[in-house]
């Protein structure tokens, strides 16, 4: 497999998402095997900037990033799921980070969310 090689690529490629998550895990399997240097950040022990969530909402729709499948998400009262919009998710986001799709590949060429193999190899081919 070919190398990703972008100088100073492990600088601000970054895998966003919770350690105990599969689909985590998997991507990190994935980047480990194909010798893509990056940085973990976990949601849970090192937070969300409000910066960081307001970026990857002006990079790509803010719905793609809201789990709707998830625990954190049957837990939000109704009215607040309901009126949730560009204007106000980053603030629920960085509140409630296990609301974000797992994980988030943020590289300086893409910002991804989930995991597919295929997906990661046609971003990292060299």
């Amino acid at each position: 497999m070919a190398r990703f090689e972008i100088e100073e690529a492990a600088a601000v490629i970054t895998l966003y998402g919770i350690p105990n998550c599969d689909t985590v895990k998997k991507a990190r399997v994935w980047l480990e095997q194909h010798n893509v240097e990056f940085n973990f950040h976990d949601f849970r022990k090192d937070g969300l900037e409000t910066a960081t969530v307001e970026g990857w909402c002006g990079r790509m729709d803010w719905e793609t990033l809201v789990n709707k499948r998830s625990t954190t998400w049957k837990k939000i009262d109704a009215d607040i799921r309901d009126s949730l919009s560009r204007d106000n998710v980053v603030a629920l986001l960085v509140e409630h980070p296990t609301l974000i799709k797992r994980p988030v590949l943020d590289t300086p060429n893409t910002l991804e969310v989930g995991f597919k193999a295929d997906l990661y190899q046609s971003i990292f081919a060299a």
